[in-house]
């Protein structure tokens, strides 16, 4: 592709993310799904550019008002070289924005007025509020730094600004890790073992995986490190029995397997029918066989009641603000695709009073949360132990880093651990009386109801 038509591939991405309730990921695999002729090189300058603008949404907007422009895709794209001091003004307007064939059209007199009063301009600027410099919406700031204190706020959002490296999970099920390191080594890829995780591989940048052989073959999977750390909290032993609540498409599910060397149950739950029926194929491609999936019409599902007290772990990893991944996914500094906070809340005390009910009396609930706010997690949990005395907080895994534990509780954030930020809490049930006369419900489900695999 001529550079042109690539900042026309960047306006189009813009445009759609502005107007499209879909998260960036999901549109730019289906941007480029529908463009298979845009080559890897093109691509990756494109979704390059792209994703720095949604990292740069509030700076970029803040230049808008300040020389008075409401934006639109193609003023984003115009600021962003401009500020980022990419091209020139002369540039812009013979080279890139020249109404040629595959090019965008050319600036119009405004747009034009904009980028020569850009001129000489950085995409910071020293009246600009610490609040929009870091990139930080208005809901997320004022808890945060009532929280962590406004310099460590500050410290965590700054590691925030840059964009993630690739991480990999090693399957154990098929591979090792230092065989899959060997496996890789004569690939283009900038490695190292993850320093939290004992199956972790950190490739440097964002390279293309999905073509790779041990990719394909289920020897390796995309996850975060700071992800792969609520597999550790939770602790599953080969025969155990296990819910993941909360499975969206199996991430942790199939990392909770290769614990268990497919030994024992895990059921995959979640009221998206559809995500659970895409992890399938994530687990046959793992040769996972130890999980059944199923769909929940809610938290309140009648089969949660059934099988009440029947499990030995119960991962909740409940849906939330997912501000501990803002590297990865930008666009959620500045769009709300889901609840806000005051309804997630209330949301998450629900999921976690449901999946509670499963947990067998000695057995062991985990809630986790990819967020970094106290509303989503430290005082999730504590209402939680307050409303529940049967529960108690219990002691973290030896295998958890020492770094990772704070008050209990697991919490990974950017600054201290290069990776996403996650939280854990470990909350076990106490043991049954020898003169309890409630036993558990049987693990009888009809034939109706059998779970799907």
């Amino acid at each position: 592709m001529i550079p042109s038509a690539r900042y026309q591939a960047v306006i189009e991405l813009v445009d759609m993310t502005m107007v499209e309730p879909r998260p960036a990921d999901a549109l730019t695999s289906l941007y480029f799904r529908d463009r298979r002729y845009i080559g890897s090189k093109d691509r990756a300058n494109i979704l390059t550019r792209y994703y720095r603008i949604l990292r740069h949404i509030h700076r970029l907007n803040w230049w808008h008002e300040k020389i008075g422009y409401t934006p639109t895709a193609r003023t984003y794209v115009i600021a962003d070289s401009v500020l980022a001091s990419e091209q020139t003004h002369e540039n812009l307007t013979i080279k890139l924005f020249n109404g040629t064939r595959y090019a965008p059209d050319k600036l119009s007199a405004a747009e034009d007025k904009m980028a020569w009063g850009l001129r000489e301009k950085n995409l910071n600027d020293p009246e600009m509020p610490d609040r929009i410099r870091l990139e930080c919406p208005e809901w997320v700031w004022e808890p945060m730094s009532k929280a962590y204190g406004v310099e460590e706020s500050k410290r965590i959002l700054a590691a925030m600004q840059a964009p993630n490296d690739l991480h990999l999970r090693v399957n154990t099920l098929k591979n090792t890790r230092e065989a899959a390191l060997e496996a890789l080594k004569d690939t283009e890829f900038e490695m190292t073992a993850g320093a939290l995780s004992p199956w972790a591989i950190r490739v440097k940048g964002r390279p293309q995986i999905s073509q790779n052989t041990l990719f394909n073959d289920g020897r390796i999977e995309v996850q975060n490190e700071g992800s792969q750390l609520i597999a550790l909290v939770c602790d599953v032993k080969p025969g155990m029995k296990v819910v993941d609540f909360c499975a969206g498409a199996g991430g942790k599910t199939l990392a909770l397997a290769a614990q268990m060397n497919n030994k024992g149950k895990i059921v995959a739950c979640d009221v998206l029918s559809g995500r659970l029926n895409r992890s399938k194929k994530r687990f046959q491609r793992a040769g996972v066989h130890n999980v059944e999936t199923r769909p929940l019409a809610n938290e309140r599902d009648k089969w949660v009641k059934r099988h009440k007290e029947q499990f030995d772990v119960v991962l909740v990893d409940a849906p939330c603000s997912g501000v501990g991944t803002w590297r990865g996914d930008p666009d959620k500094r500045w769009r709300q695709l889901g609840p806000g906070l005051s309804e997630l809340v209330p949301l998450q005390a629900e999921i976690l009073d449901s999946a509670a009910r499963l947990v067998k009396p000695g057995g062991r609930l985990v809630y986790a949360t990819c967020s970094l706010l106290p509303a989503e997690n430290e005082i999730q949990t504590q209402n939680f132990l307050n409303a529940h005395p049967d529960f108690k907080l219990a002691d973290l895994p030896e295998t958890v880093p020492d770094s990772t534990r704070v008050k209990g509780y697991m919490k990974a954030n950017p600054a201290d651990h290069d990776c996403d930020g996650f939280f854990a809490a470990v909350m076990e049930r106490a043991a049954a009386k020898a003169d309890d006369k409630d036993a558990p419900a049987e693990d009888t489900a009809d034939e109706a109801e059998k779970p799907t695999v």
